[in-house]
């Protein structure tokens, strides 16, 4: 018993944090899905009311942080309410059944591609119930998910996939469907989701719990701050809501199960890696055919490719980008060429465009010191993340960038004429400032 235990720890990372209690509760309810994969839990509501899942809840919410909802309450408000009396009304409210959801707000964020992707802001409230109904049912989805899916979980992240689609290429799926499904998140078909929950979970209490969330009113506000309330209509799950991801995996595996099933994997010799709304198929042949039936199989569950985004593509002849990250031939110096994987164009772009803000006119007025550290904190996070591949082809210019953009800004700052070579050198911003040589981190 010691050995699955072990397993579960691992699979789903359980925190130091998790109340002991809790950690038990949601490995019983891992080693009970795992061994039995046909069982349906029929009483899981008492346990998401429970106040020690209440409370931790509470206190994961709090740590993801985020904007206030629809009623403007905040944390602080919550603390100087008391925190036990209004978890303790919100308990009551689940055992009498009385609980109903607050509107979402909806606000807009920009797209990397351009255009605003729109996201969905639960008061706390309603955080702290979508968290405690995740704790609970989390472990049990967890034993369900495909190896091959790696967003949201713990213990599985972008990196990992980016790796995934790194080996498969370089042992011979060089054929790629490089997919995009449109607006994944908000045409999930809620009768067919609620469906694929309930194959594991017969509490009517938890699925009409989960159903109040999807089917909670959108509230917009206009510039003017008028509020504009508008159903939200059978599709969708909103981003920014804590069950949302998990939600997402689950409707997910319908399409990764269904390739599955049907031998596809065989047929086209085949290979999926999926993290939330994209993924890659890599084959060995037939990678045209592949696409239509991935097409066939996501049509059949509501859902649909965006056509512009989706492509099919030889490793050895065209390059693209997953996660981002570029895949595609690269070349040793006299040795000929390889299939190699770095940074996209348009991820240092973004990083570029990023530490421009930072380093900017309009922030001369702030001192070096925060300056450099608001920098050095944004390119640690980008390199972290950009820390798998060929690297120097990437590390070198951006490093090159990074040092004249800071001079810049200390010329533009000091009202400095000329281009502040013999002034202002690279090794003083080094030495003397602090800022990050991020070709050092290609030797650590």
């Amino acid at each position: 018993m010691r050995t699955k235990a072990t397993r579960y720890e691992r699979v789903i990372g359980m925190s130091l944090t998790t109340p002991e209690k809790i950690q038990e509760l949601q490995r019983k309810l891992y080693l009970k899905a795992k061994q039995e994969p046909d069982y349906r839990f029929y009483s899981l509501y008492d346990k998401i009311c429970r106040q020690d899942v209440l409370t931790h809840a509470y206190r994961l919410s709090k740590a993801n942080k985020g904007m206030p909802g629809v009623d403007g309450k905040t944390f602080e408000d919550i603390e100087e309410y008391g925190i036990e009396q209004y978890l303790k009304e919100i308990q009551e409210e689940l055992l009498k059944k009385e609980y109903r959801t607050d509107a979402v707000l909806r606000v807009y964020i920009p797209k990397a591609g351009g255009g605003k992707r729109p996201l969905g802001i639960p008061s706390i409230r309603d955080r702290i119930v979508q968290a405690s109904v995740k704790i609970i049912l989390e472990p049990i989805f967890e034993a369900d998910f495909t190896e091959n899916a790696y967003a949201y979980r713990s213990g599985r992240n972008a990196n990992l996939a980016v790796r995934e689609v790194h080996k498969g290429l370089k042992a011979g799926y060089v054929q790629v469907v490089d997919a995009d499904l449109s607006k994944y998140f908000d045409t999930i078909p809620h009768a067919d989701l609620l469906r694929s929950v309930a194959r594991r979970i017969s509490d009517g209490e938890v699925l009409h719990l989960i159903k109040l969330f999807l089917k909670a009113t959108v509230e917009e506000r206009t510039g003017k701050g008028k509020k504009i309330r508008k159903e939200s209509g059978n599709r969708g799950t909103p981003q920014g809501g804590v069950l949302s991801p998990l939600l997402a995996n689950i409707y997910m595996r319908r399409f990764l199960k269904a390739w599955e099933i049907r031998g596809n994997t065989k047929k086209y010799q085949s290979r999926i890696i999926n993290y939330a709304d994209d993924f890659v198929i890599l084959c060995k042949r037939d990678a045209d055919k592949a696409l239509l039936e991935a097409k066939s199989i996501l049509e059949h569950i509501g859902l649909k490719l965006n056509e512009e985004k989706t492509k099919i593509c030889n490793i050895w002849e065209e390059s693209f980008d997953f996660l981002g990250y570029s895949f595609g031939v690269q070349y040793y110096f006299g040795k000929g060429k390889y299939i190699g994987v770095s940074p996209s164009k348009k991820s240092v772009n973004k990083i570029k465009t990023t530490i421009r803000k930072k380093a900017g006119v309009r922030t001369c007025w702030q001192d070096e010191e925060i300056i450099i550290r608001e920098v050095n904190n944004v390119i640690r996070g980008w390199t972290n993340y950009f820390s798998y591949g060929t690297l120097w082809k990437t590390y070198i210019p951006l490093e090159n960038f990074l040092w004249r953009r800071i001079r810049k800004w200390l010329l533009h700052k000091h009202r400095i004429d000329g281009m502040g070579r013999n002034q202002i050198p690279a090794e003083r911003i080094y030495q003397e400032m602090g800022l990050i040589k991020i070709t050092e981190m290609l030797m650590c």
